[in-house]
Order: C-alpha cells, then sequence, then structure tokens
C-alpha cells in the first residue's frame, strides 16, 4: 500500500475510542509529522498515550465534536481528517435521540464546515452497517451523516477536500461490545444473554477493520461510500463460541454455564445489511470491500467511467448484502477468530 500518510498532519476525532484509538496505533507506523487525538474524555486519552508509550508527535486534545469553534481550531494545518466520533448504541440513541442527532449529525456537519474552513485534503468518516436502510434512531442519524457529506460538494467552491464514507459492521472487542458482556458473565458463571437465537450479524477483527479504512483512504477519489466485507455470524453461535474459549479461564466447564435468551432491545433488528438493493446499482465490487460511487451531481456516462479509478472493480450482480444471503461461520471458526483475538482480563 502506498504511504499516504509519511510527513503528514492528521486529526482523529474520537481517537481515544476502540477504532479511534487503533487508527492513532497504526497511523504511527507510517511516519506522520502530526497525529492529533480529539476527544472528550481526558482519562482515555491517558490511558491510550500510555499503551503507546507516550510517543512524540501525538497531541491529545479535548474537545467536542458539537463545538465547532474548538473543531476548527483542532483542524487547522491539518492534512487529513478520520472522523470516528459518534454514538453509537443502539438503546441509548433511542432513548436519547435528540443528543444522537447533536453529535451523529450536527457533530458531522461541524467536520465538513471546519474540513472546509481549512482546506482539508481528504475527510474519511466511520460508519455502519445500521446506516443501511435504519430502522432506529442511531441508524438514521449516521445514515443522515453520510449523505450530508457525500453531498457537501455543493458547498465546497474551488477547495480540494474530498470526503468520503467507511461501512461496517460490529468489531471484535470494541469498546461496548456484546462480547465484554458475555466474558463478564461467563467470568461469574451466570447464564450468557442473548437477545434473539435467530439474530445475525456481521464481526470483523478490529485488526483488519483499520487496515481496510487505510486502504479505502488511499483508493479514495471523492465522494465514495466503501464497504467493509465483514463474516456473519448467528449471535447465538457467537455466545456458544465465547463460553467454549473462555469457560475454562476463570475456572468454568463450558456446559455449566447455559444461554438465555432475553428477546431483542428497542432499535434492534434481527438482521443486518451492509449494502441496500438500491445502492447496489452504484456499487463495485473490488474483492474484500464494495464500493459505492456518488449519485448526486455525476452522470451516467461519469459513473461509468468511473472504474478507470478502480481497474480491478467489478460491476456487482448481487442486489443486498446482508447477514440473512450471506453464508455463516461455523461453531468453529468462530472459536478460531476469537483465540486469534483472544485479550483476557484487558480494561476488565
Amino acid at each position: 500500500m502506498k504511504n499516504e500518510f509519511e510527513n503528514k498532519r492528521i486529526l482523529v476525532t474520537g481517537g481515544s475510542g476502540s477504532i479511534g484509538s487503533h487508527i492513532v496505533k497504526n497511523l504511527l507506523q507510517h511516519n506522520p509529522k502530526q497525529i492529533r487525538i480529539f476527544s472528550r474524555d481526558e482519562t482515555k486519552q491517558f490511558d491510550l498515550m500510555q499503551k503507546l508509550g507516550d510517543p512524540s508527535g501525538v497531541n491529545l486534545l479535548i474537545g467536542d465534536i458539537r463545538d465547532k469553534d474548538r473543531l476548527n481550531m483542532a483542524m487547522e494545518g491539518i492534512d487529513i481528517v478520520f472522523h470516528a466520533a459518534a454514538l453509537k448504541h443502539v438503546l441509548s440513541c433511542e432513548k436519547n435521540p435528540f443528543e444522537a442527532v447533536k453529535t451523529n449529525v450536527h457533530g458531522t456537519q461541524n467536520i465538513i464546515d471546519c474540513a472546509l474552513a481549512n482546506n482539508i485534503e481528504k475527510v474519511i468518516a466511520i460508519s455502519t452497517d445500521k446506516a443501511t436502510d435504519p430502522t432506529n434512531v442511531m441508524g438514521c442519524t449516521k445514515l443522515l451523516s453520510e449523505k450530508i457529506m457525500l453531498s457537501s460538494y455543493h458547498y465546497r467552491g474551488k477547495k480540494r477536500t474530498k470526503f468520503s464514507c467507511v461501512r461496517f459492521g460490529n468489531v471484535l472487542w470494541s469498546r461496548g461490545s456484546v462480547l465484554t458482556v458475555w466474558l463478564n458473565q461467563i467470568k461469574k458463571g451466570d447464564l450468557v444473554t442473548v437477545t434473539d437465537e435467530n439474530m445475525t450479524r456481521f464481526f470483523m477483527p478490529l485488526r483488519f477493520t483499520v487496515d481496510l479504512v487505510f486502504n479505502a483512504v488511499q483508493h479514495m477519489c471523492d465522494r465514495e461510500i466503501f464497504i467493509l466485507k465483514m463474516p456473519t455470524v448467528y449471535i447465538k453461535d457467537m455466545a456458544q463460541a465465547m463460553i467454549n474459549v473462555y469457560a475454562s479461564d476463570f475456572g468454568h466447564k463450558p456446559e455449566d454455564i447455559k444461554i438465555k435468551i432475553i428477546g431483542k432491545k428497542a432499535g434492534e433488528r434481527i438482521h443486518e445489511k451492509l449494502l441496500s438493493e438500491e445502492e447496489s446499482e452504484y456499487a463495485w465490487d473490488m474483492g474484500s470491500m464494495f464500493i459505492i460511487t456518488p449519485v448526486i451531481g455525476t452522470t451516467q456516462e461519469d459513473r461509468s467511467k468511473f472504474s478507470k479509478y478502480y481497474p480491478n472493480a467489478q460491476k456487482i450482480t448481487q442486489q443486498s448484502f446482508s447477514t440473512v444471503d450471506q453464508p455463516k461461520l461455523s461453531l468453529r471458526d468462530i472459536e478460531d477468530m476469537l483465540k486469534k483475538e483472544k485479550i483476557i482480563g484487558i480494561n476488565l
């Protein structure tokens, strides 16, 4: 991969969160001139710097993307922005919808305005499968954040700033993941709670997700949505695999820990989508990811020429990409994936 980050000044919003902190960790391997971590929690920032070994060239900025003036100061002199700050928990957003709008929508508008004002080179936003045909508040706010970012070219004028989004599903061991809930239940020898035995989800190890985000930065031309293909699992199988892998580490027999079905929470859906049928008309298959090319502001001829930017891309034939359609990982495959990502005791 071409080094997009060498000698660049980079801002990571939500940089002390799960995905943001791994973006920072991996950026350090590419010799950037400076990394600015922009987030609200000073304790998370402190903990991250301790884990990273307090590297030079990394600046900690306390701030909220809702605060446009602070964000504008943070972007001064920046070349690339990773926008990972968001309210991401479905139930929390259902109960606090106005707060979700303030962060996920108004906050993203602030990112756009400040990026244009500072003539940023590239902005890439982290999105979610919940934004595809959304049925809950969080998904709706993330869909709108995608839409306003990709439609911002109407305001760009002669500025060089390019905007794109990356969309993926659940990330193993991200902060607030159900895996941490299950691990605590297994540790105590309690029942492991599963919302619905038919529920399916996309899952991917965090390290692969960040690699693909960087790949998207390299490939982006302007206003694409990069959809990272992810393995699909039955949630009940994931829970059972967690029991099989971790029970003995806490002195329990796997067969003694049972699964309890508790019903889905408000805003949750049984299956997820990464690509909708409507989006598939403008989507290309790059092997490890789909790319949705711009719709607004381009003619059909422009879109047909888009393939020159992606010489290995193939026009997709499928109508959607959902957990319903995709083959599910076997229990053994899930166990193998968990073993490779085993982190007993971390932050617990």
